[in-house]
Order: structure tokens, then sequence, then C-alpha cells
């Protein structure tokens, strides 16, 4: 793959988690029966860099989990043919029933991975009220599914791919787009 261009740097990716930070604390009125819950893997460390964002700013911690949507994806046969799928497994503090769950993830694209953890989640608990949040929204959806908190918009080609890099896996934050070759 060729990059074409850096879309976030590692203070425009810091400014937009801020930006989201304050957005679910208003749009929920606070934090008081809300829980972050990142889709793995890029997800849970968006999710606990908002967590620790949303505490700086309302002074009390809010509940972090992390979802494993491996085998509720829609693809898993034909990505996974010839072996097994490596289930890593979700980790929900708190029971999520009657809560407000605000899922993260990195890149919204299709839909269909949200699709996966929509029914992950309702296969765990049954929430007052779930909502989305994402670094990146790239467009192109297959599912009528919308984020409703969102770091940066970027129309795209299908012929291009979003790559986002956290430290917490890849050693630097960026967000960069790429030609498919």
């Amino acid at each position: 793959m060729v990059q074409k261009a850096v879309l976030l740097d590692e203070q425009a990716i810091r400014r937009a988690l801020t930006r989201i930070a304050h957005e679910i604390i208003e749009r929920n009125k606070g934090i008081e029966e809300c829980v972050l819950i990142g889709i793995k893997t890029r997800g849970i460390h968006l999710a606990k860099r908002l967590a620790e964002r949303i505490e700086q700013i309302e002074g009390k911690p809010i509940p972090v989990g992390d979802l494993d949507i491996t085998l509720y994806r829609d693809d898993l046969t034909t990505k996974t043919e010839n072996q097994e799928p490596l289930v890593k497994g979700s980790d929900i503090p708190v029971d999520i029933t009657n809560k407000k769950v605000i899922l993260i993830d990195d890149v919204l694209y299709t839909g269909r991975t949200v699709r996966a953890a929509l029914d992950a989640l309702i296969d765990i608990g049954r929430p007052a009220h779930i909502q989305l949040a994402v670094l990146v929204d790239r467009g192109h959806r297959e599912l009528p599914i919308r984020a409703d908190f969102v770091g940066k918009n970027i129309p795209t080609s299908n012929l291009e791919k979003i790559m986002v890099e956290l430290t917490e896996i890849d050693g630097k934050d960026l967000v960069t787009i790429h030609d498919k070759e």
C-alpha cells in the first residue's frame, strides 16, 4: 500500500478524543450509569484514553470494558477458512443491564463490525442505550449504522484504506490514508 497522506497526527488525535469526551458527557448529562466499551483491538485503547479524559473533566472514574466480536462476525467463514478463529474474550467489569453503553472503535466503514458488537453486547446484557464513538468515519456504510460521536469524517474511495496507529500497539499515534495496490 502506498501512503497518500497523514490525516491525524498525535496532537489531532488527542484533540479529537478530548472533544468526544466532552460530547459524551454533554449528551448523557454527566456520566451516571455510563460504561465505555472498546471493540478489540484499537477501540480498547481509545476507550481507556476517553475514560482518562472523562475522569479529568468529571472528577470521577467511568467503567471501561473491552469486547471481542470474533464469533459475531458475518465474514467468519471467509476470513478463517483454514484455521480456527482466535477468540480473545471480552472483559466488561460491570453489569451493562440498564446502563448507557458507549461503544468505541477506531474506524467506522461498512458498519459490519458495529453490528457484530451490538449482537455481542445484547448477549451480555440489555443496556438502556447504546451509543457509538469512532475516531474516524470514512463512509461507505452497508448497514444502517451511524456514529453518535466522531473524531473526524474522512470521505474515502473503496480503493483507499485508513490506517490507525496507536502508541499502545504501534509505538506512535497516527491516522493515514493509503491507496490499495
